[in-house]
């Protein structure tokens, strides 16, 4: 049995700590061989508890899974170097036919495993809460607002004591799907203070460049006056604060499980045929809907994948698997969506 989740290490053992003993008792229709994925840092730790629970259940199942960035894992799951791809990002229209002629006896599909909200992760000194409305979160992000205690952050905090420590924001370097999914929200909530669209590769000027996840979260903790964008998993694993962020309804919501889960369930399937993508809803006027969400999805091919892929997925998209990435920070499938998942994997 092997566990490869780079740059992970010490979450998987956080996950295998604290996995119950109900869920290590709860039976998984094992499948044996060895598959290999790669992609999204935004899924990985879900990931790594996933294919830990695993192996420990089925000895004769090898799963290995890179940490590599969304775009990354996309083109080596295209070039057919890989099993499944994790991605916070559907493929690209340009992108899916090639997808599909890798897999040749039938489509890619995109399958969503786990929600991710992204955090506002911050770092300055005297201040341990924040309320940032996206208007302003555009500014920050496009340099147009340059110190803590500029007049529109204080719109935002009322009585809040801010300091004048210049803002240093951070942005990953990296073909990224949390930038996909931040610059989405950008675009949609704050179109006149966002000019540069979405995508995964980052396009403002100025900021801190960092690649993965990981160097996100630690360029964050070591200077004051940063804030940058990153799965919350992440902030919340190395315990920095996180912005309320305010939404389409005006109010100011915490990131919470409950709250990414209300945002999630308004979307739209846009896929067919198995095939789940999803358009979040970034005006809905649900009042607890927390706005700053991404949805990771694992892309296979819909026939001819190995039958450990659907093995392991049905695990994945179980409420033992979704139960093992909720306590990594993540936020758990809706129900209904769940099971569309789940229906989806058995059709493999």
């Amino acid at each position: 049995m092997r566990l490869r989740a780079l740059g992970l290490i010490a979450l998987v053992a956080l996950a295998g700590c604290d996995t119950p003993r109900s869920e290590a008792a709860t039976p998984i229709a094992c499948a044996s061989g060895k598959i290999a994925g790669q992609g999204s840092s935004a899924q990985a730790n879900a990931v790594s508890a996933w294919i830990r629970n695993y192996q420990v259940s089925c000895a004769d199942a090898t799963v290995e899974y890179a940490s590599v960035g969304s775009g990354a894992g996309l083109t080596a799951f295209i070039a057919g170097t890989g099993d499944f791809a994790g991605t916070d990002s559907p493929l690209s229209a340009e992108d899916q036919p090639k997808a599909n002629a890798r897999c040749g006896a039938g489509p890619a599909i995109h399958l969503p495993m786990v929600v991710g909200p992204i955090a506002l992760a911050f770092n300055v000194a005297g201040v341990d809460s924040l309320r940032l409305a996206p208007d302003t979160i555009a500014r920050i992000f496009t340099g147009r607002i340059t110190s803590w205690n500029d007049q529109e952050i204080r719109r935002d905090n009322p009585g809040v004591s801010l300091p004048a420590t210049p803002i240093r924001t951070v942005h990953r370097a990296d073909s990224s799907g949390t930038t996909d999914n931040f610059t989405k929200f950008l675009a949609a909530t704050a179109p006149a203070d966002w000019p540069h669209g979405s995508g995964s590769a980052w396009k403002a000027p100025g900021g801190t460049a960092q690649k993965g996840s990981n160097r996100v979260v630690s360029a964050i903790e070591r200077s004051d006056g940063a804030i940058g964008y990153v799965e919350a998993s992440y902030a919340r694993f190395h315990n920095l604060p996180i912005a309320s962020v305010g939404n389409a309804a005006g109010k100011y919501v915490t990131l919470s499980d409950a709250a990414a889960g209300s945002m999630v369930s308004g979307a739209k399937i846009t896929g067919t045929a198995g095939d789940l993508q999803l358009a979040i809803d970034y005006k809905t006027v649900s009042t607890d809907a927390y706005p700053l969400v991404l949805v990771t999805y694992e892309v296979v091919c819909k026939a001819g994948a190995p039958g450990l892929v659907k093995s392991f997925l049905t695990y994945a998209s179980s409420r033992t698997g979704q139960s093992a990435a909720t306590r990594l920070g993540y936020a758990p499938l809706p129900d209904a969506l769940r099971d569309q998942v789940a229906q989806a994997v058995a059709a493999l």
